[in-house]
């Protein structure tokens, strides 16, 4: 079921879209296929990623990437796609990324319910 979000929320995430480029669900897989040299990041929260992930995928929530990013990906080139539920949580931190230096930072349209609405693989971890 898809959330209702505030106005103002979703005015910010739409300012956000206009500098981060969106990368399709089929577009990815076809990526993670590839076994290109690319770092998938889950910006949701812990529960969430603990509950079901893409494969690939690194999680740094979206509370914490900012603080974190240049640890975990000190490389400014690196090919970084960023997802989240719907697509906007990632947006937001793509345009912070790119605001710290990142320069091939892209988010998932349509995040983890495009995914999964697609029939594309998940990873669960066990509990």
């Amino acid at each position: 079921m898809a959330k209702h979000h505030t106005p103002r929320f979703l005015a910010l995430v739409d300012d956000a879209k206009q500098r981060v480029r969106e990368m399709s669900a089929e577009g990815l897989k076809a990526k993670l296929e590839a076994k290109g040299d690319l770092h998938l990041v889950d910006v949701r929260e812990a529960e969430e990623f603990n509950a079901g992930h893409l494969p690939r995928a690194t999680h740094l929530c979206k509370g914490i990437i900012e603080r974190d990013i240049e640890t975990t990906l000190p490389d400014l080139d690196a090919e970084i796609i960023l997802y989240c539920g719907g697509g906007f949580r990632s947006a937001l931190a793509g345009d912070n990324l790119q605001k710290m230096g990142y320069r091939n930072v892209r988010s998932l349209a349509g995040g983890w319910r495009e995914w999964v609405e697609a029939g594309f693989p998940v990873v669960k971890d066990e509990p």
